[in-house]
């Protein structure tokens, strides 16, 4: 697609957005951006904008029509029911995200390896991307996780990028065509910018929607949601499970992880030799290893990253142990259903500390396994009243509401004694206290590993 004096507008100044910028700067489009922000807010991004020659709207949107704008690009955080993307509609400019930009920028000689789902993005894109590099491809990792995608693509002629893809950046897609997909679960998130679960899936399902039979499309078999949208898939579908034995697919059969495709059976490694922690860890190492194994991963490699890897920041992160105490950091935990899989990688007696900004999902699921699994609770955050009806009405009353982050961790190290866990899981967004969900986990490691041990304890 040609972008040379196209008049681009671009919606959202923040990573994504500048990436966009830049891309598109380097092709010689007329560059217009906008944001909700005001000049003094977007501060150094403003003046950095400027000095690419970008054309800024600040505090306000722009009026789209086809005599101002030829394209609008998207940023994954705006939403799409705001006034320029109306407009855009109901005058026929086109619309598209900046992982819809990136596919139609990179090279043919760049493979992409596409993983979404609800939960364990982050652990699986990291897993694989470790497994292809040290398998000697030139792989890097992007989109919603670290690097975004459009930047990557405008540094790499060659190779593969295992992209984290978000049901936001899928949303804006047209063409986008991964080599390999994979989906690993898909519960109820983001339900207040999608509105209802079946647009959720419709997002998600984007993923794999322009892929032909050349292409493959790595999907959970034990996730309903996902088998039902395997019959719609347009590519060679290779499933995952974590509960039986598969005629093809990545499985556990006697204590050992399998891959078996094309008639070749590929015994991978023993599941007491992997380091990731938890249950739901298994699914994220079965999507890794399939993808891994149809990309041609030798299996030596993929069992010795398994065997070393031992997670991402932020996600059920063992930060450190002060008097007997173990305090865990999984702020990634934006939902309830990723905070139950955290909960559940625990036997020790857990001080819970959540909240947050809701994202539209229910508690009630959360609050039964937290009168299972939880000792004590430490709320706060604007959901912390949802919460704890939720949590009071499962028969839980051990709550403790703070008002502020640093009090939640204190109240926290008072409950907790020799051989409990300190788990910050907060099943909900950070934007309410903090601009995101690594600010949060930053700020818990720091207050932890400032604690001084108990004199003579």
């Amino acid at each position: 697609m040609e972008f040379k004096g196209k008049k681009i507008l671009v919606v959202g100044i923040a990573r994504s957005g500048i990436a966009a910028v830049k891309s598109l700067t380097r092709r010689e489009a007329v560059l217009f951006a906008c944001d909700r922000k005001t000049s003094d807010e977007l501060g150094d991004i403003l003046l950095e904008m400027e000095a690419l020659g970008v054309k800024v709207y600040t505090g306000s949107y722009p009026r789209v029509s086809q005599d101002r704008f030829d394209l609008l690009v998207a940023s994954p955080g705006v939403p799409l029911d705001i006034n320029p993307f109306i407009q855009a509609r109901n005058t026929g400019v086109p619309v598209m995200g900046e992982l819809e930009l990136a596919y139609l920028l990179k090279t043919d000689t760049v493979d992409l390896y596409a993983i979404s789902g609800t939960n364990g993005k982050t652990t699986t894109v990291s897993l694989l991307q470790a497994i292809l590099a040290a398998d000697g491809r030139r792989a890097l990792a992007g989109g919603n996780i670290g690097v975004p995608l459009t930047t990557l693509v405008d540094s790499m002629e060659a190779g593969v990028i295992v992209v984290e893809a978000s049901s936001f950046q899928l949303e804006t897609t047209c063409h986008f065509r991964p080599n390999i997909s994979a989906l690993l679960n898909i519960t109820p998130d983001h339900l207040d910018r999608h509105k209802s679960m079946e647009r959720y899936i419709k997002a998600k399902s984007r993923i794999f929607s322009c892929q032909n039979i050349d292409d493959y499309a790595v999907l959970n078999y034990e996730d309903l949601h996902i088998r039902e949208m395997a019959q719609e898939c347009p590519a060679r579908v290779i499933y995952f499970s974590s509960q039986r034995v598969l005629p093809e697919g990545a499985f556990i059969k006697d204590n050992l992880i399998y891959f078996v495709m094309d008639d070749k059976v590929l015994p991978i490694c023993p599941v007491h030799e992997v380091s990731l922690r938890g249950q739901h860890n298994l699914e994220n190492i079965l999507g890794a290893v399939a993808v891994a194994a149809i990309a041609g991963a030798k299996v030596e490699t993929i069992r010795d990253i398994l065997k070393t890897f031992t997670g991402v920041r932020h996600r059920i992160e063992e930060v450190v142990a002060v008097d007997g105490v173990l305090y865990v950091n999984d702020s990634k935990a934006t939902n309830p259903e990723s905070a139950i899989k955290a909960l559940e990688s625990f036997n020790e007696p857990i001080i819970l500390i959540a909240g947050g900004r809701s994202k539209g999902s229910s508690f009630e699921e959360f609050a039964r396994f937290i009168k299972e699994k939880v000792k004590e609770l430490v709320l706060l955050g604007e959901a912390r009243e949802e919460i704890r009806k939720a949590v009071m009405d499962a028969g839980f009353q051990n709550i403790h509401e703070v008002n502020d982050f640093n009090t939640a961790v204190a109240t926290a190290r008072e409950l907790a004694a020799d051989g409990d866990v300190v788990l910050l899981s907060p099943a909900c967004a950070s934007w309410d206290m903090f601009k995101s969900y690594e600010q949060r986990g930053d700020l818990f490691c720091e207050l932890v590993r400032a604690m001084q041990p108990v004199q003579g304890g």
